[in-house]
């Protein structure tokens, strides 16, 4: 396939994990001084699905810091990641619904 060939549009899931700083309303545990989030987003490519991610978490008053992307499900199994059913069932459900579903969310506390 040439690069002028136009693949057609198709909605995938990439599992995403996104730092979040502090911010007032957040609703992060008191003492937090930020979070991981694992995400599943849906989008044509990882770029948009990150996009729609970032808008979200900050209409949800979070302040995204960063964001690693691990790729869809297909490239997951590739690199050989074992995905639980119940992962499985949110990425379903993210692609169905085209949405960003937060699957866990870790607070980061200073050890001090």
């Amino acid at each position: 396939m040439t690069s002028k060939e136009k693949k057609p549009s198709r909605q995938q899931v990439f599992t995403l994990l996104v730092e979040v700083g502090r911010k007032p309303g957040d609703g992060l545990p008191k003492g937090a001084t930020g979070a991981a989030l694992m995400c599943y987003a849906s989008g044509v490519d990882e770029a948009e699905a990150v996009r729609e991610t970032v808008a979200i978490l900050k209409q949800a008053d979070l302040a995204p810091l960063d964001v690693s992307g691990y790729g869809t499900l297909e490239e997951r199994l590739a690199e050989g990641h074992d995905i639980a059913p119940e992962e499985r069932a949110l990425m379903a459900r993210a692609l169905e619904e085209n949405s960003v579903i937060v699957a866990q969310m870790t607070p980061f506390f200073d050890k001090a």
